[in-house]
């Protein structure tokens, strides 16, 4: 099996080819606590998360920005300097000339950039230790001289990764010994270190100097666009033909990371990520899915939240999924539904259960939480459906395993959010005793997955009984009537075969929207019954238990492609509703405002596939083909990766976060279903 290597074209803005321009195009890398390295392929910032470390640090401080950027120049035979790329920033090397980006490539899913700078050839390549917040960049020579002088500037900003750019930088405090920087800027902040592998290196303080940089993406959304970023100095180095210039940066101790050498610190990683791939289902293993299993490995993380076990037998690991890239923290709802694709399909069962169990342990009153923050490190709890899906979760876990002891272990658990549920709790989450239905519903509270809210504004509040909620709750209390049987568990349980043979009458008397041969989207709701079609109904007939009658499948799938299939997901509302918008841009208002009221979700091509084969079994290659727009969608935005979202109508713009994990999870679990 041959390493997964992808080159894009390099062309610049405003070129007509159909390719991302060197600016358009972003990557990213993870290090497995949920820190990251992102950025343009041509190095131009253009949001306020593009940086070379941002480091996942315990709360409250949680990511921050801590090496945003290298101003990279080459000097031969005592000439001028040349700036190996284009950039924002200026430096007092600056001005004879700007070196040409000639190839971008990801190999294994890592960056690696190759420069002509005046007839110089050269590469960089950057990664992330795994487990560490330490990042690694090299430089090679490949052609043009025997050796050139190699000059490097960073740049800083301290701070939070989703804070104002405005905010002022610290004063720093930087000490110098031998190739070693540290930079100190305070605020209970680790510091920056700085490690130079290379001969002749030299470390420079020259007074240090403020730049201000404007960030494109940033404005066009709305939010604060220009910050300054701090350079303390000059780092030189001789860089010769055999000989790679490395440089590391890190907000681990010296003794953690000072005696990484480039070539086995790279060599582990490559050796882990062919190992990621190898451990895959088989028809993961060829492109562009390879690709996909390395991406899927940046969502699933070890939180720094949480403390190390000791004094404990249990060896199940800490685990959980950062729901998007660059802005979301781990959410109850996106790793429930990502947990099958993320890990499961890529062969990652023991890390599976770290993070059902991770979630288990944060039940309270029948809920998992919503999501943590990051700040605070705690679970927040306004959710209707993250549970639900819970037990999707653990049901998919349990069909890969055959784990009865994690199930026996859960079941408690469970029955206990059964009981919650039946009984009532918090944010108006309960059954309706008349007809056995789960209704949700808290003045400005945005409970379902529909969770757009802009100060006050709740955009789709779905207060009532929504279509997507009852279809879960029938589901959830199907698997745990089999559970509890197969395990004969008998402590206090619900009658569950009564209570979801309730919701399976009452749901076909209340959902079926005969005029228009779909579902309604929410029933006894703040207006009465909402004729709305979106793709929350697919959800009645996707999941293991199918709440809706076998008659009504065909009309509602037929409803549901013609309506809302689009090449890369399901639109969130039919363009026929008043209240469609058919783009997703502008300001955090403008976009909430169409997050979801037609805006395309990748994930939702799972679900719709899954319905597919559950209503044409014998059309399996039909399947695979609804997958091909997202295919082609890796060579844009993020690259080898899925965006969150999509304008409603073409060219389906990628929008939203630049790598989300349900997006990237179900486009890998419905290639296996799809597969031969």
């Amino acid at each position: 099996m041959d390493d997964p290597i992808r080159v894009y074209p390099c062309r610049k803005a405003g070129d007509s080819s159909p390719s991302p321009s060197a600016e358009d195009a972003e990557w990213l890398v993870g290090n497995g606590l949920g820190g990251y390295a992102s950025g343009t392929v041509s190095g131009v910032m253009t949001r306020r998360y593009h940086g070379l470390l941002v480091a996942a640090l315990p709360a409250p401080l949680g990511r921050t920005v801590m090496l945003n950027l290298m101003v990279e120049h080459l000097r031969r035979d005592g000439g001028d300097p040349i700036r190996i790329a284009a950039g924002q920033v200026s430096t007092p090397e600056d001005g004879s000339g700007v070196g040409r980006l000639v190839e971008f490539r990801l190999e294994l899913g890592l960056p690696i950039w190759r420069f002509d700078v005046d007839g110089v050839v050269i590469e960089r390549r950057l990664f992330l230790v795994h487990g560490q917040n330490t990042a690694v960049v090299t430089w090679t020579l490949l052609d043009g001289a025997d050796r050139v002088a190699l000059d490097l500037r960073p740049f800083i900003h301290f701070r939070p990764h989703e804070t104002p750019l405005s905010e002022e930088p610290s004063s720093y405090t930087v000490s110098v010994a031998g190739n070693r920087w540290k930079i100190d800027g305070g605020h209970n902040l680790p510091p920056l270190r700085i490690l130079m592998l290379a001969m002749h290196a030299s470390l420079t303080l020259d007074g240090g100097s403020r730049h201000e940089v404007s960030y494109a993406i940033e404005a066009r959304r709305g939010y604060d666009s220009r910050g300054i970023l701090w350079n303390p100095g000059r780092i030189s180095a001789t860089l010769a033909a055999g000989q790679d210039v490395t440089l590391l940066a890190s907000t681990e101790s010296w003794q953690t990371f000072g005696d990484i050498r480039f070539t086995e610190a790279l060599r582990d990683k490559q050796i882990r990520r062919r190992r990621l791939i190898e451990s895959a289902h088989p028809v993961l293993r060829q492109s562009p899915m390879d690709e996909l299993v390395l991406a899927a490995d940046a969502f699933v993380i070890d939180p720094p939240r949480i403390e190390p076990k000791a004094n404990t037998t249990d060896s199940t690991p800490h685990r959980t999924v950062i729901a998007g890239y660059h802005w979301f923290t781990d959410w109850g709802r996106d790793t429930m539904i990502s947990l099958e694709g993320l890990t499961l399909v890529t062969g990652r069962a023991d890390e599976a259960r770290g993070i059902l169990m991770t979630f288990a342990q944060n039940i309270r009153d029948g809920l998992i939480p919503n999501f943590f923050s990051e700040r605070e490190g705690i679970g927040l709890y306004h959710t209707a459906d993250a549970t639900l899906w819970f037990f999707h979760a653990l049901d998919r876990y349990l069909e890969t395993t055959g784990d009865r002891d994690t199930l026996r272990a859960l079941l408690p658990k469970l029955v206990d959010i059964i009981r919650h549920h039946r009984d009532g709790t918090r944010y108006g989450i309960g059954v309706d005793p008349g007809d056995g239905l789960l209704r949700q519903g808290a003045e400005g509270y945005q409970l379902t997955w529909m969770d757009a809210k802009v100060d006050d504004w709740v955009v789709t509040p779905r207060r009532g009984k929504a279509v997507e909620i009852n279809a879960l709750w029938y589901n959830a209390l199907r698997l745990l009537e089999r559970w509890v049987a197969e395990q004969a568990f008998a402590d206090r349980v619900p009658p569950l075969a009564e209570m979801a043979e309730q919701a399976r009458k009452s749901f076909a008397e209340r959902f079926w929207y005969a005029a228009g041969g779909y579902l309604y989207d929410v029933v006894d709701g703040e207006q009465g019954e909402d004729t709305s079609c979106r793709p929350n109904q697919i959800l009645a007939l996707s999941l293991r238990n199918p709440v809706l009658d076998p008659s009504r499948w065909e009309s509602v799938l037929d409803v549901v492609q013609r309506k809302l299939l689009t090449p890369v997901g399901l639109r969130s509302l039919a363009s026929d509703h008043p209240d469609f918008r058919a783009k997703y841009d502008g300001d955090l208002r403008a976009r909430d405002a169409a997050y979801h009221q037609g805006t395309v979700w990748a994930w939702l091509i799972g679900p719709f596939i899954d319905a597919w084969l559950r209503v044409h079994p014998e059309r399996r290659h039909e399947a695979r083909g609804f997958l091909d727009g997202l295919c082609r969608h890796l060579d844009e935005a993020c690259l080898g990766s899925v965006s969150e979202i999509f304008d409603a109508e073409p060219p389906f713009a990628p929008r939203g976060c630049v790598a989300q994990a349900w997006s990237v999870a179900e486009v890998l679990r419905s290639w296996r279903n799809t597969g031969e």
